[in-house]
């Protein structure tokens, strides 16, 4: 198999990521969420006139409070008041705009959520195999968390700034002149050129810092999820090094980012300071000549104030913005990876009126260089069951995968009642086949839950009805919870039998026409191995079987046994005349029968 990745490639952020996001902004099939986005901004431009208003008062009033003018004082209480006014207007509009909005970006983030999480189930076994399930899951979820965010600072800040700025250099022009806009949009470009480098290099920084992120979360679930060898080899200690070595690399680039943001900050300050002691400078020194009025001070203070409060935050704004789609560039990395097992178009579904799966001299490889299996060719016939054995590495559960379609074959084709199930729907074929695996991974759910999973929709009798017959019922009745039990991670509070049971009566419950049996009972002991080989016996009946087996003994019921042998059927034929043939077969059964009087003996 290839090797692991450790981390997800992430594309540099850009404008087509951008424009991918705003899809999610002004959704074609949700004429009320766009209602709310154009109420959203039209809330932002009366909060902005509003705000631009507000100095206008206050200067109107420190103007009336000037000697000679004290029977204007209930003028200048009025325009204070209208000044307060207009601030708590300011606060009730930006409100009331984020409770309209919050619905819009709530249900961008949970459609991109939704798909992702979707065309990451259509992805080929081979992907799932080749990722680490932790770092996909921070992939997702901090490209998920971005979208909320990104809609907020577009339309809530960078374009209500935009305005402002606008507003501020025409209020500039009329009132005092060419040469203050010139500054005051000279120092903005200055600010912004600063704050655009400077985060340009933290980015980086960013970067290096989420793929340790994600390297140190993918060794801490990879860990987890394998808890029990690392208890089988007291690799504890080892395990913590491991991570503590990935959680360093963390810190430590968690620090170079953070210093840098220190002297951002330290930059951002100088540049607007700057500017607001050169404008109001310049206010001062109109007013000292007759100029201006006491008011214009105070107006253009309130004003470059009022525009000085966004820009603060533009150097938070615009990391957030630039993170938001180095995050989202990742996550859409994962939407454009191509699904390597495809329905062929207007692929009809399967149709199963026998059961007959034919192998027809299939080949498979999962890398060029290593085929896994050369020319398998063999047919089951309606309702018969065919054994597949062979020793490790011989590719026997790669049959179940193909037959499956989780990998298309390289060669020749699998045939299920003369269909090809290259051109059938995938649904439809993996509706037909159940499978009973050696290693039964269960929902960390309810055992009510779990077998349910077998039929979308299932009803609690037939549930209970598929317990029964995967003789399980009786045990779950016995539990306090019965079918509400909680079965624990990967199904870890049941027994290996129970858990085959479970895996027995989900597949009863599904009801398949074809069913394998994986090696569903070489990881039991013999006592429980020959009660879950007599409850297989009965779900076999009437359906179409492939079992891959192990243990020999387990298939000598068998109506044909092939023998696998480096991806090659090597022999053919019934269990009896297999051992009269003398060949690998008959060499496997007489090691596994010594194996089991030694066995026998040591019991004794």
């Amino acid at each position: 198999m290839p090797p692991i990745a450790e981390t997800i490639e992430t594309p540099p952020p850009g404008l087509a990521t951008l424009r991918r996001f705003l899809v999610y902004l002004w959704p074609a099939d949700a004429p009320a969420l766009r209602i709310r986005v154009v109420l959203a901004l039209l809330l932002v431009l009366i909060a902005k006139a509003t705000t631009l208003i507000m100095p206008f008062a206050y200067k109107a009033a420190i103007d009336r409070m000037v000697p000679g003018m004290e029977k204007g004082a209930a003028i200048a209480i009025a325009l204070v008041a209208a000044y307060a006014g207009a601030r708590f207007a300011g606060v009730l509009f930006d409100n009331l705009r984020n409770t309209i909005f919050e619905r819009v970006g709530q249900d961008a983030t949970r459609h991109l959520a939704v798909h992702v999480f979707r065309h990451l189930h259509d992805l080929s076994l081979r992907f799932h195999l080749e990722r680490r399930t932790g770092a996909v899951s921070k992939v997702i979820e901090r490209g998920t968390k971005s979208i909320d965010t990104m809609l907020y600072f577009l339309l809530f800040n960078i374009a209500p700034t935009i305005i402002e700025l606008t507003a501020v250099s025409v209020i500039f022009w009329v009132k005092f002149g060419f040469g203050l806009v010139a500054a005051t949009l000279a120092m903005v470009a200055l600010y912004i050129a600063f704050t655009r480098a400077v985060t340009d290099w933290r980015a980086q920084l960013r970067v290096t810092m989420n793929d340790l992120d994600t390297g140190a979360v993918a060794k801490a679930v990879d860990s987890l999820l394998n808890y029990e060898t690392v208890k089988y080899f007291s690799a504890e200690d080892r395990e913590a090094a491991r991570y503590g070595r990935a959680a360093k690399g963390y810190a430590d680039a968690a620090v170079k980012s953070e210093n840098s943001l220190a002297w951002l900050n330290i930059g951002q300050s100088f540049v607007t300071n700057l500017m607001m002691a050169g404008a109001m400078g310049f206010t001062v020194w109109g007013w000292s000549k007759g100029r201006f009025t006491t008011g214009d001070v105070v107006l253009v203070n309130t004003l470059l104030a009022q525009l000085f409060r966004p820009l603060d935050m533009l150097g938070m704004v615009y990391r957030t913005i630039r993170q938001g789609l180095i995050d989202m560039g990742a996550m859409f990395a994962l939407i454009d990876t191509p699904a390597e097992i495809v329905d062929a178009p207007g692929a009809p579904p399967l149709a199963v009126s026998q059961g007959v799966v034919r192998f027809e001299n299939v080949a498979f490889h999962y890398d060029p260089d290593r085929a896994i299996l050369h020319g398998i060719d063999f047919e089951v016939p309606a309702g018969g069951t065919l054994a597949v054995v062979g020793p490790s590495g011989a590719g026997k559960s790669t049959l179940a995968r193909l037959l499956f379609r989780f990998y298309d074959v390289t060669g020749g084709r699998i045939m299920i009642d003369g269909q090809d199930i290259r051109a059938v729907a995938q649904s439809s074929l993996r509706a037909a086949i159940g499978i009973v695996p050696q290693d039964t991974v269960l929902f960390n759910d309810s055992i009510g839950y779990n077998i349910a999973y077998g039929r979308d929709g299932a009803t609690q009798a037939e549930v209970e009805g598929a317990a029964r017959g995967a003789a399980i019922h009786g045990f779950i009745a016995s539990l306090p919870d019965q079918y509400d039990a909680r079965v624990g991670e990967r199904g870890l509070k049941l027994s290996g039998g129970e858990k085959q049971r479970v895996a027995i009566a989900r597949t009863l419950l599904k009801n398949p026409p074809i069913l394998i049996l994986d090696e569903a009972t070489s990881a039991l002991d013999s006592r429980t191995e020959g009660e879950i080989q007599t409850t297989l016996c009965a779900v076999e009946a009437g359906r179409t079987t492939i079992v891959i087996a192990h243990r020999l003994s387990t298939i000598a019921d068998a109506d044909q046994i092939i023998v696998l042998e480096a991806g090659r059927i090597v022999e053919r034929g019934t269990h009896a005349e297999l051992l009269r043939r003398d060949g690998l077969y008959a060499e496997m059964w007489t090691r596994q029968a010594a194996e089991a009087e030694e066995e026998a003996v040591a019991a004794e």
